[in-house]
């Protein structure tokens, strides 16, 4: 019989939620999962049901709570509830808790020509001193100051002081307690554009120049603190406390254990996001990082840089689809590993230009170094190479960005099957890579924090034991020929801007 203590996560992402039951030693006891749908409309608009983010989650709620009682578990035994959310996906709603318009998601480039406009305003420097951002679609305000340009239900609410914001978190938590609470976390809060990162509160001087007054925005608290009740629509047989709210990649770095200055962690995706715990004070970043809340417990507040990387896993696909070097990405690893180089070639995969630390958008793609010698194996061995050199280019800036050494990497994604660009990347960074081997790391994040507070877990000093035991890769390869093949990865990304430059 499974008693409990539990807690359990809900992890609210843009294709589907999961949620997780997790029992006092961190283990995972139930799951539910359920698919959800992302409009993608013309013109670049990225939009979701805001009803149906809710809905959503009440089902994959009730097939998690479902798979605990077939298991013979008691439902009586989860404690708390812990929620890592899409980030900077926001909903806009009337003080009826009606939704004004469609979730705006974070994918969304509608406010190109909004992040424009705040550049040529001179706005740009204010607001990376003040948010640790850049003017960039990326982030919910920019969308927020498109709608109040266009839409004129959102404009007049706005006008009306009857425009209430929320990040993904806020809306569901709204949502499970009736109204009756209206708050975010640290985390999700420095992903806004209206957010201090130096007060720890919303910076009115900032929405006033984006031309947002009147619009109402949540109280801010601890990513591990108290937020609220719910029974989740009746699903439990009496309401439980969220005692847990955090972003996702956040979430992530917390589930796998980024509890102090120079721990990092790289999810190797599609793209890649690289985000290090740089400690109890905000660093700002002179090489194309974000500067952003890494998590928050009692008084705790800890900071992270953030370097995001557009192309990792898409360029193995691309190999795959249009070249057709392979037929299944797990053959990627021996293909490299059956040359002992990749003999001078180099793939630096700019197919949507190139993210951190260079942010050159309009680069395009190239591979250099072929000779008649070069076979498709080469071509591989390099486009899997560069996903470690792009790793490291983003560690090298944060290192440079901070005076902080990186400590050890953890990583997760489709990628960490990969034990050649593992092993690479233990190489290249001179540091331990460990990797999870847990596909539910965010949920595992906000059941931490959430258990943190609701007595679960007795300390982040428990929590560091419980991610000693995985598994970690330390360097193999001589030095200096890791050195020598990194100085030529420089040289391939940075030969056209030279060119340019002595032009």
């Amino acid at each position: 019989m499974l008693n409990g203590p539990f807690v359990l996560a809900i992890d609210q992402g843009t294709s589907s939620t999961k949620s997780v039951i997790f029992d006092d030693a961190g283990k995972v006891v139930a799951r539910g999962s359920e698919p959800f749908r992302t409009a993608y409309l013309d013109g670049g608009l990225v939009e979701q049901d805001p009803e149906e983010i809710y809905t959503n989650v009440l089902a994959s709620v009730s097939k998690c709570i479902a798979d605990l009682t077939s298991k013979g578990g008691r439902i009586q035994g989860i404690r708390s509830c812990g929620i890592s959310n899409q980030r900077e996906t926001f909903v806009l709603w009337d003080r009826d808790g009606r939704p004004l318009h469609n979730a705006v998601v974070w994918q969304c480039k509608r406010s190109t020509s909004v992040c424009e406009q705040l550049r040529a305003a001179g706005l740009e420097e204010t607001i990376r001193r003040k948010t640790g951002l850049l003017a960039d679609p990326y982030f919910s305000g920019s969308k927020v100051i498109w709608l109040n340009l266009y839409n004129e239900a959102v404009k007049n609410a706005i006008l009306e002081d009857n425009a209430y914001f929320g990040t993904v978190d806020t809306w569901l938590l709204y949502k499970l307690t009736g109204g009756k609470s209206y708050l975010t976390d640290h985390t999700n809060a420095s992903r806004t554009l209206f957010f201090n990162l130096e007060t720890l509160s919303w910076d009115n001087e900032l929405v006033q120049s984006f031309g947002l007054d009147g619009l109402q925005l949540p109280a801010i608290q601890s990513s591990s603190s108290y937020f609220g009740d719910t029974d989740f629509q009746g699903l439990l047989p009496s309401p439980i406390p969220v005692t847990a709210m955090i972003g996702d990649s956040h979430a992530a770095a917390f589930g796998e254990g980024c509890f102090g200055p120079g721990i990092a962690k790289a999810t190797l995706g599609t793209g890649s996001s690289i985000l290090m715990n740089i400690g109890p004070q905000p660093k700002p970043s002179q090489q194309g990082m974000v500067t952003t809340i890494g998590w928050s417990a009692g008084d705790r507040v800890e900071y992270a840089l953030e370097g995001v990387i557009v192309t990792c896993g898409a360029t193995i696909e691309w190999l795959k689809t249009h070249l057709g070097l392979f037929s299944d990405v797990h053959e990627t690893e021996s293909m490299a590993r059956s040359v002992k180089d990749s003999g001078g070639v180099y793939l630096v995969p700019a197919f949507s230009g190139l993210g951190a630390p260079h942010w050159d958008m309009n680069r395009k793609a190239s591979i250099t170094g072929l000779t008649f010698n070069s076979n498709k194996n080469h071509i591989v061995r390099a486009a899997l190479e560069s996903i470690p050199y792009q790793i490291k280019d983003v560690i090298v800036a944060m290192e440079s960005d901070t005076g902080i050494a990186l400590q050890e990497l953890k990583i997760d994604g489709g990628l960490t099957s990969n034990g050649f660009v593992m092993q690479m990347l233990a190489d290249l960074l001179e540091k331990p890579v460990t990797n999870l081997g847990f596909p539910e790391v965010s949920a595992l994040g906000a059941a931490y924090l959430s258990g943190l507070y609701s007595g679960v877990y007795p300390s982040i000093d428990f929590l560091q034991k419980l991610s000693e035991n995985h598994s970690s890769l330390s360097p193999e390869m001589p030095n200096d020929l890791v050195k020598s093949a990194y100085r030529g990865w420089q040289e391939a990304v940075g030969t056209p801007a030279q060119v340019f430059i002595t032009h």
